[in-house]
């Protein structure tokens, strides 16, 4: 990567940006000293808001710019032309329609800098975002190594680029061993945290294996939010089950084992449900900066794992350090962390690493977590916002729109998982097959939501189909939306060697809640 022909400095929240003067490598002013080798940018300060970097490199005419998300995408994908106030998290991709060349640039994973792009018709903008909650880090004079940044050529066709350029962003990540399949149950979208109970639970263990057919990879089945006292989203302490409803965590764990599934539970790590002395402005969203807040949450993984749960989805913690959610979550201007000399993106790497460390070998899933930041620390990373048991427009919207843009993600930063498959009474079932048969050839996460009350031989034998190929790795060959620079919701996909063509939209005139 080439070095920037400017570099700009912000040291207050309310400071104007200020242009650094350039010394070689060395870029400097206010105190600050902004440095390039090879593409890393490190900064020294006492005090350190925001740093920008600048190239000049003319954009195509007609060109279209893609970008990634903050964490979980929101329906919200796409290839765009020109919009210069957009941030573009992480990496940007632009495409020239006339003579067909993709490049683009990124950073590494697993920055310590809330990292992001604007594209327009001169150049492209690097913002490295080292603000500590909403005010300046007080880093005291250390030297922070902010991120690395790569460019990316053109390797053939976007698809292919944009896979070249997740790989190159990747490098620095241990080899991840062969994944095996992650395909399972869970049952938010049919119970949504509410009216169920081991029972329930344990029926949809033995759902998913009966629909596994026997097959030689152990599906999963998830005991998602709703198990525990105090009700949906409220937080721990995460000690015991709902009395009268779930008495024996660990009892239920081996109970589904029995029946031939691997044991999965929900959680939500930074909140609690009453206001804790360890939570940001005295409330119940715990700051990660204290010791005993990453204490507690090391405590309820090996409780978890102690339980016999084989896999723990952790979730909610993007809000809870930031109180917003996804594009909007470095907008605030919300108070400091307990520590506020590491920046908000150190803080959560950390938290990802105690997290990782205390779940040992049991499968992780992050949900509303950071993917450039989780990636390589989590072993499954929800990419999208949620699906629905309620509204098929919003599993189109969400779910389709994430698999098909951060797809190349796939076994490189972690397993994908585009989230649930419902089968529930109130969304047409012919489309959520389409999405079953898309997620599952695409051998990324598959989890269904299966409402009892929606089965049938039909939805059974689809399930099945679906699950058993999910299991068997999808289609090795890989897919591709071949529209996708054209449509948020690809119709047409590679697979192997056919295209496969899915219809998305609802009937003229037809129900939204029809079974």
């Amino acid at each position: 990567m080439r070095e920037p022909i400017a570099v700009f400095v912000q040291v207050g929240p309310s400071d104007a940006l200020t242009t650094a003067v350039r010394k070689g490598t060395v870029w400097s002013v206010a105190g600050v000293e902004v440095s390039w080798s090879d593409g890393t940018v490190d900064v020294s300060a006492h005090t350190i808001s925001r740093v920008a970097l600048r190239w000049v490199d003319r954009l195509p005419d007609n060109a279209l710019i893609l970008g990634d998300a903050w964490e979980r995408s929101y329906g919200d994908l796409q290839w765009r032309h020109q919009q210069p106030e957009r941030l573009l998290p992480w990496y940007f991709l632009t495409h020239d329609p006339r003579t067909g060349r993709t490049t683009g640039a990124g950073v590494d994973v697993q920055p310590n800098a809330f990292c992001s792009w604007t594209v327009d018709a001169d150049g492209f903008t690097l913002w490295l975002d080292l603000r500590n909650g909403g005010g300046p880090t007080q880093l005291d004079g250390r030297t922070l190594s902010a991120a690395t940044v790569r460019q990316f050529e053109d390797a053939g066709t976007p698809w292919l680029t944009l896979h070249a350029a997740v790989a190159s962003l990747s490098t620095r990540l241990p080899a991840r061993p062969e994944p095996a399949p992650v395909v399972g149950a869970n049952n938010w979208y049919y119970a949504y945290g509410e009216n169920f109970d081991e029972k329930a639970v344990l029926k949809d263990a033995a759902t998913i294996v009966e629909l596994a057919d026997g097959h030689a990879v152990k599906p999963f089945s998830v005991v998602d939010d709703g198990w525990y006292p105090g009700g949906i989203a409220a937080g721990g302490p995460w000690d015991i089950g709902t009395p009268g409803v779930f008495d024996n965590m660990a009892g239920t764990a081996a109970a589904i084992k029995e029946i031939g599934a691997r044991p999965g539970l929900w959680f939500r790590p930074l909140r609690v449900r009453e206001p804790s002395r360890w939570g940001r402005d005295g409330g119940r969203a715990l700051d990660p900066t204290y010791p005993p807040v990453l204490e507690l949450v090391r405590a309820d993984l090996q409780r978890f794992k102690g339980w016999g749960f084989e896999l723990i989805k952790h979730d909610f913690s993007t809000y809870d350090v930031f109180g917003r959610w996804g594009s909007s979550m470095l907008t605030g201007n919300g108070s400091q962390f307990h520590d506020p000399t590491r920046t908000t993106a150190e803080i959560v790497l950390a938290f990802y690493r105690e997290v990782r460390a205390a779940a040992e070998d049991v499968v992780l899933i992050g949900c509303n977590t950071v993917g450039h930041l989780a990636a390589g620390l989590v072993d499954v990373q929800r990419t999208g916002d949620d699906t629905s048991g309620r509204a098929w427009e919003r599993t189109r919207k969400m779910g389709v729109n994430t698999l098909a843009f951060r797809l190349p993600q796939h076994n490189r930063f972690f397993t994908v998982d585009a989230d649930c498959v419902p089968c529930t009474p109130q969304t047409p079932w012919e489309l959520n097959a389409r999405f079953l048969d898309l997620v599952a050839r695409s051998g990324t996460a598959l989890f269904v939501s299966i409402d009892p009350a929606a089965r049938n031989d039909l939805t059974d034998k689809a399930l099945s189909e679906g699950i058993r190929l999910a299991l068997s790795g999808g289609d090795a060959s890989g897919i591709e939306p071949m529209d996708w620079l054209v449509n948020t919701t690809p119709n047409s996909w590679r697979s192997g060697a056919e295209t496969v063509h899915y219809d998305w939209m609802l009937p003229w005139g037809a129900d939204p809640s029809a079974p």
